[in-house]
């Protein structure tokens, strides 16, 4: 496996929240240093809706010499406010390209959910529930044709402001035609309903002739969470979208257990580059004594502190840090030393 990287998340609004309400570049900067040395990534994927934000973390990246998959995230956007907002962020990854970094352009996620005009409903959480409804299968007629239409659009914007290799995170619903990119990105979350036939269809992926990149994968942190993949977050709540259900069981070897199994075939399979989801998440902190425990929700791979975290304290793993990590972030850190070679992270293939 060429790429070891981890989803990195500077901020966007989501489900009537935003996930990084606060942004303080020194955090930032430590917080990457992080994934490069005790994570042993050479690789990271910078999302966000704020191409400022994104900017400022893909910066420290570069420094800390990680390769940049630049990811712009945009939700609740249309096609037509899509276009120029991907056109800005190219040229932005351009100058940072320039500047002797080594980047990669993610052309946005899962449109088909993120994005208005595919499913019907204005808001993400207004689309969700779509695709577990009775009128699922009409809701899904047409969106590849019109996916594909418009990542062309984007493509053809892109390519003339930025000079690097182009992607786009995709998930089954898109029906991507990846004839225009040069990787194949796939949000690759294995559950119960997928699990049989999990690697032959990541087997199939390589059928195009390009590197194949995991762009998110992995699972919450309740028992159980594996057999949900993507959709663990959604299961864990009730159905206001707010309230952790109360029979959840708290598990963080449930994240270690889906990280072993999928590991290795990621690897036999012959990935290019897989992107952990994610490394935090500002809206789920971990309250092991009081509250609702709504890190159990979260994919992350450290648990957000819910109390005052100023003060130096020797049990502490990061005691600078508002957070601690948690089970997955030492197995994933063992798997990225085990495949970590000397030397800095060679081009994607072609």
């Amino acid at each position: 496996m060429r790429g070891r990287g981890i989803h990195y998340d500077t901020g966007m609004h989501v489900l009537g929240k935003h996930t990084g309400p606060s942004f303080d570049p020194l955090v930032v900067e430590r917080e990457i240093r992080v994934i490069a040395e005790d994570l042993h990534c050479n690789a990271i994927r910078v999302i966000g809706d704020d191409p400022d934000r994104i900017d400022v973390a893909a910066r420290y990246a570069a420094a800390a010499g990680l390769q940049v998959w630049y990811s712009p995230f945009p939700c609740e956007m249309t096609n037509e406010q899509m276009l120029p907002y991907f056109t800005d962020c190219a040229e932005r990854a351009e100058r940072l390209r320039l500047d002797g970094a080594d980047v990669i352009l993610v052309t946005g996620c899962e449109l088909s959910l993120f994005a208005r005009g595919y499913l019907p409903g204005d808001t993400f959480a207004a689309r969700i529930p779509v695709l577990a409804g009775p009128d699922r299968e009409s809701a899904l007629q047409g969106i590849p044709d019109r996916v594909n239409a418009f990542l062309g659009e984007v493509v053809d914007a892109v390519r003339p402001v930025f000079g690097g290799p182009v992607t786009y995170a995709s998930n089954p619903l898109d029906g991507v035609d990846w004839s225009p990119f040069d990787i194949v990105g796939l949000d690759a979350f294995r559950g119960l309903r997928n699990a049989a036939t999990y690697r032959d269809d990541l087997r199939r992926e390589f059928a195009h002739g390009k590197p194949v990149a995991i762009l998110e994968v992995g699972c919450c942190t309740f028992r159980g969470a594996g057999d949900y993949g993507g959709a663990g977050w959604y299961v864990a709540m009730e159905p206001d979208g707010v309230t952790l259900k109360s029979d959840l069981v708290r598990d963080e070897g449930e994240q270690v257990r889906y990280m072993d199994d999928l590991m290795p075939v990621f690897e036999e399979e012959g990935v290019d580059s897989v992107f952990w989801f994610s490394f935090a998440d500002g809206r789920a902190p971990h309250r092991p004594d009081s509250g609702p425990d709504l890190d159990m929700a979260s994919y992350s791979i450290v648990k957000l502190l819910d109390e005052d975290h100023g003060l130096p304290a020797p049990s502490r793993a990061y005691p600078d840090m508002r957070w601690e990590p948690k089970e997955a972030f030492h197995a994933l850190a063992g798997h990225y030393e085990a495949l970590a070679a000397p030397g800095t992270v060679p081009p994607v293939a072609k």
